[in-house]
């Protein structure tokens, strides 16, 4: 097998949508992903992990006996035909053909689901493969098989590996195709602002369809965007780049997200936050541990870019510009005001809020106004220079 073939295995899809099967505040979405299910496990053959799907006390999907009889003949057959090739080039052949022949071994355990199987053949082919793109490939497909598991110890140990491989000798591709394993990871992991920085650095270049969807990848990158990423970036490298437009008539929830973040809109801005959170968010085996902290930074966020703007505001225009009512944004206000993540307090017999900027961000305006002066006075100067030239 070539070393530029990559195998999307195993079939992180399956997984996603038994994630989605597991949750019941999903049900509106449980027909689809158990259809999807089943489909990428037949396709696959998965027997062991439909056999495990469907023995548990509270079965994520219905127990078909004779589809799982017949997945589990087809994986002895092939397993048989596979350790007989890999006897005879253990005996005949060489070093090339001792390595295809475990990592051909290891790929169909990983893909029909058997995982402590898969994983210590995974790590006996990548012992014995002498190529460094094949050993970068396969430390990948151990962090891939993390990822279906929710192995955390097994990612963290694979992306260290492959870090390692890489800093080799690995070529550009799997550089790239790297930093959107580590992106992932990052995000799973609540790190929004290093894991963002990664995937917006493979945006244009991005490879990894064996991990993610492009759609998914884009939708990751947007939602990191938009918490972490200031006015003049959001602008540059979400709402202005050719891969995230191209993608958003796909994703319109996200679209809506980022731009009326953007363009200060902020009831619409709201609207679009809670259905990101019900289509983008919980549905997501990556970011649904994460919905409510995301939520309630993005909020922080607007409030406070909209208050960084004024002195004082009233609770009534508040609840205008947010499409609110005026006792929420005041309840919600009160609630990041008393933890020190809003700048600011509350009139409550006038009904104003007074922003309380720290020093340090009123030196930063100060800074930025002395700025604005000097340049204004370096055009003057050279206005004046320049009439005196033409005159």
């Amino acid at each position: 097998m070539a070393d530029d073939i990559v195998l999307p295995i195993p079939n992180l899809s399956a997984a996603q949508n038994l994630f989605i099967l597991s949750n019941p505040s999903l049900s509106r979405l449980h027909d689809e992903a158990r259809e999807s299910a089943l489909k990428a496990i037949k396709d696959d053959q998965m027997a062991p992990y439909y056999q495990l799907a469907t023995s548990s006390s509270k079965p994520l999907l219905p127990l078909d006996s004779d589809l799982l009889s017949s997945m589990q003949e087809a994986n002895t057959a092939t397993l048989k035909s596979l350790d007989e090739t890999l006897e005879s080039a253990t005996a005949t052949e060489g070093e090339s053909e001792i390595s295809d022949a475990l990592k051909a071994r290891a790929n169909f355990l990983t893909r029909i689901g058997e995982k402590d199987k898969a994983i210590e053949a995974q790590k006996l082919a990548l012992e014995k493969t002498p190529g460094l793109g094949s050993r970068i490939d396969i430390v990948l497909t151990l962090v891939r098989i993390g990822y279906f598991w929710n192995d955390e110890p097994l990612i963290v140990w694979g992306l260290d590996n492959a870090e390692k491989l890489i800093e080799e000798g690995g070529d550009w591709d799997r550089r790239n195709r790297l930093k959107v394993y580590q992106g992932q990871h990052l995000i799973s992991n609540r790190q929004f602002k290093r894991g963002g920085e990664l995937l917006l650095d493979a945006l244009s270049t991005f490879t990894a369809s064996e991990l993610i969807s492009y759609n998914e990848f884009i939708s990751l990158t947007a939602v990191a965007g938009a918490l972490t990423l200031g006015r003049v970036d959001l602008k540059k490298k979400l709402i202005n780049s050719p891969e995230v437009n191209q993608t958003l008539p796909e994703l319109p929830v996200l679209g809506d997200l980022v731009k009326n973040l953007y363009e200060c809109h902020y009831d619409k801005f709201f609207h679009a936050l809670a259905r990101v959170e019900q289509e983008i968010l919980l549905p997501s085996r990556i970011l649904s541990p994460h919905a409510r902290f995301y939520v309630r930074e993005m909020r922080i966020l607007a409030y406070a870019q909209l208050l960084e703007s004024y002195r004082s505001l009233t609770l009534e225009s508040l609840g205008q510009a947010f499409g609110v009512s005026v006792d929420f944004v005041d309840s919600e206000l009160s609630r990041f005001i008393s933890t020190g993540r809003i700048h600011a307090s509350i009139d409550r017999v006038h009904g104003v809020v007074e922003t309380t900027k720290t020093s340090e961000v009123w030196g930063k305006k100060t800074l930025q106004f002395e700025q604005v002066i000097r340049q204004g006075d370096i055009l003057l100067n050279e206005v004046q220079r320049l009439s005196k030239v033409l005159y």
